[in-house]
């Protein structure tokens, strides 16, 4: 995601501008298969791979961003009450964030020293940032940027969830690039970037119920869900 990532954020934030029809939005991601937590305790098991420096920031940078997701639909939730920042980071975003920091854990990267994450593991250290804190620069920006927008109406804050998901989406198709030689981190990124397709369909229906005819796609069009990759 990083600066550009973040310049989308701020250049689109208050603009709702339509994408036009179901556009790249109709094509819904592929579900889980299975129990989540096999999934994750599957992935983890498997042996130790070869990371790279790319990697091992992936990891880090992932483990920032999933834990935003997280706390800002909980802080949302509290603001309106909305089932879909509910329901989303307590049955799928606090395995998500589990997950990286179990990842974490096996590979000894200390993960609030982003982007050298050099070891060991400091889980005392990561204890200290709180809700709405996190190691990543880029991520706390972000996260204070969306946490102004999502607090201003109920539409905005299902906005945000939108753009949350699509750029986890973006971000993890990206770092997948990366980590073909790494199976354990492809499954972990496979799991999560399935999740954020199911999610971003939560929140494209809660705009819908609320009237924006345009679900997400009406947020704009760098928010108008990607296709899901085919195998």
């Amino acid at each position: 995601m990083k600066q550009q990532s973040i310049l989308l954020f701020i250049l689109l934030l208050f603009s709702l501008s339509a994408c036009g029809g179901e556009g790249k939005g109709a094509h819904k991601g592929k579900r889980s298969g299975g129990d989540n937590s096999t999934i994750v305790d599957d992935a983890i098991n498997l042996p130790k791979s070869t990371l790279t420096p790319e990697i091992e920031e992936s990891i880090a940078y992932m483990y920032s961003e999933e834990k935003l997701a997280r706390e800002l639909y909980l802080n949302l939730y509290a603001l309106f009450g909305i089932k879909q920042l509910y329901n989303i980071p307590n049955n799928s975003e606090i395995e998500h964030v589990d997950a990286m920091n179990r990842l974490a854990i096996k590979y000894d990267l200390n993960i609030t020293q982003y982007p050298e994450t050099m070891p060991p593991y400091d889980a005392l250290s990561l204890a200290q940032y709180g809700n709405g804190q996190f190691p990543v620069e880029e991520v706390q920006s972000l996260y204070d940027i969306l946490y102004d927008k999502g607090m201003q109406s109920q539409e905005d804050a299902l906005a945000v969830g939108c753009m949350v998901e699509v750029t986890d989406v973006e971000d993890l198709n990206r770092y997948l690039a990366l980590t073909s030689d790494a199976p354990d981190v492809v499954e972990i990124f496979n799991f999560l970037r399935d999740g954020s397709y199911n999610h971003y369909w939560a929140f494209d229906k809660g705009l819908k119920d609320r009237g924006v005819s345009e679900g997400c796609c009406g947020v704009g069009e760098e928010y108008c869900h990607p296709e899901y990759p085919e195998d």
